[in-house]
Parts: C-alpha cells; sequence; structure tokens
C-alpha cells in the first residue's frame, strides 16, 4: 500500500487542522493506521492510532482529548482532526500502516510499521 498525507499548515495556537492520509494500491481495511510526527532535533514519536475496521482508537497522553484519529475504509482514507493545537504540536507528521493485528489498546512503535506515507508540516505558532 502507498500511503500519501496531506493537510498540514502554519496555524495559530488554539487553531484546529484535520489531516489526511490517501492509501493506493491496498485496501486500507487490511492495515491498523496510525499517525506519528517528528519535531526538528527529535525522534519520531507515536501519536495515535485506530484498528482495522475503527472499532478501537489510542491516544499519547500530549494529544488525548485534542485529537481524533479515524477512518473510512470504502475511500481509502485516514483522519486526525487535531483541535486546540499548541505550540509543542509543531512537527512533521507521518501517516503509517501496519499489516499485524492491533488490537487499539497501546502504543505502536515506528519499527514497527510496515508501510510509511511521506509527511506533511504542521507549524503552530504561539
Amino acid at each position: 500500500v502507498q500511503l500519501q498525507a496531506s493537510g498540514g499548515g502554519l496555524v495559530q495556537a488554539g487553531d484546529s487542522l484535520r489531516l489526511s492520509c490517501a492509501a493506493s494500491e491496498g485496501a486500507l481495511s487490511n492495515y491498523a493506521m496510525a499517525w506519528f510526527r517528528q519535531a526538528p532535533g527529535k525522534e519520531r514519536e507515536y501519536v495515535a492510532a485506530i484498528s482495522a475496521y475503527g472499532a478501537n482508537t489510542h491516544y499519547t497522553s500530549s494529544v488525548k482529548g485534542r485529537f481524533r484519529i479515524s477512518r473510512d475504509n470504502a475511500e481509502n482514507m485516514l483522519y486526525l482532526q487535531m483541535n486546540s493545537l499548541k505550540p509543542e504540536d509543531t512537527a512533521v507528521y507521518y501517516c503509517a500502516a501496519v499489516r499485524a493485528y492491533y488490537s487499539g489498546r497501546g502504543y505502536l512503535r515506528p519499527d514497527a510499521m510496515d508501510y510509511w506515507g511521506k509527511g506533511t508540516q504542521v507549524t503552530v505558532s504561539s
């Protein structure tokens, strides 16, 4: 499967953004999906994940209550709705897919993912 993230941009603190990840050359329903982000000088970190059919989701603590991950398997799309953005959310955001079973009840490690999309830059000004 090939993934392409989009929707990033420059916003002010408190604003919202919706990231999208389009999948091609494969059915998205075959994969659990996740969003990761990488800030300058930092390691890539987990943001959120969703099980293959969307029944379960999981978030890192810093975004819980502000971000929402969702998917539309019929459209082969993954989304990340980001609300109440903070300057510390500034990073390149990546979508990723893993074929192995994922319950949606815990973190996913970057090295566990099978496919990655190119990132989209999110910049939050204070």
